[in-house]
C-alpha cells in the first residue's frame, strides 16, 4: 500500500499544470458530474482517478475476483466487484449489466471507459444516454464508424486525412490478397499488414 500511494503522489505530481488546466475547465463544464465510475482497471484506472482526485471528484473502482487487490481497487473512494468474483472479463468488465448495477449502487453521475473493453463499443455509452449519466468519451455513433475499419479509412480520407495507402474493401480470401500484391495498379508492396 505504502509503495501505491508514493506511486499515485509521484504521477500526480508529474501532471503539467496546463494540462490540469485544462481538465478543470472542461470538467467545470458538467456541474453534474458529482462522481466518475471508470469502467477499466490497471494504469489507465489509476490514471483516471489521480486526475478526478486532483478535481475534488469522487471515483468508483469495478473489479474482478482477481483484480481484488489491485492498485486502482486501492485508489478509489469506493469500489464495486463485478460478477460475483469471477474472473473472467465477459462477466466482469465487458458486463453491461454488471456495470450497471455498479452505477446504481453507487450513484455515480458519470462513466469513464479508459481504453479497451467497452471503450470501443457504443453499449455502455447507450446506457448512459439512456439513464441520463455522463459519459466521458465519443458519442456512440462516432464509436461505430470507427469501429469499422474499413469504414474509418475511408471517412478519413474522404475528410483529407492522410492514410497508409492499401486496399480499402474487404479481402475475401488470403489468394485476393497475394494477387492484389502482385498487381501493379493497386500500388500494394511488401511488406504488407493485413488486418
Amino acid at each position: 500500500m505504502m509503495a501505491t500511494a508514493m506511486i499515485s503522489r509521484l504521477s500526480v505530481a508529474a501532471v503539467p499544470k496546463s494540462r490540469l488546466a485544462n481538465a478543470m475547465r472542461h470538467f467545470s463544464a458538467y456541474p453534474e458530474i458529482s462522481k466518475v465510475l471508470i469502467a477499466n482497471r490497471g494504469e489507465i484506472a489509476c490514471r483516471i482517478m489521480r486526475t478526478c482526485k486532483r478535481l475534488g471528484i469522487p471515483t468508483v473502482a469495478v473489479y474482478s475476483g482477481v483484480d481484488r487487490y489491485a492498485p486502482h481497487v486501492q485508489l478509489a473512494d469506493e469500489a464495486v466487484m463485478l460478477g460475483g468474483g469471477q474472473n473472467e472479463a465477459s462477466a466482469t468488465y465487458l458486463n453491461i449489466e454488471e456495470l450497471e448495477k455498479a452505477l446504481d449502487i453507487t450513484g455515480a453521475t458519470a462513466v469513464h471507459p479508459g481504453y479497451g473493453f467497452l471503450s470501443e463499443q457504443p453499449a455502455l455509452s447507450e446506457l448512459c444516454e439512456s439513464t441520463g449519466r455522463k459519459w466521458i468519451g465519443p458519442p456512440p455513433h462516432a464509436m461505430r464508424l470507427m469501429g469499422d475499419k474499413l469504414e474509418s479509412k475511408r471517412l478519413a480520407k474522404d475528410a483529407g486525412v492522410s492514410t497508409i495507402p492499401g486496399f480499402t474493401h474487404a479481402l475475401e480470401s488470403y489468394q485476393q490478397a497475394l494477387d492484389l500484391v502482385h498487381s501493379s495498379e493497386d500500388g500494394l508492396h511488401y511488406p504488407i499488414m493485413l488486418k
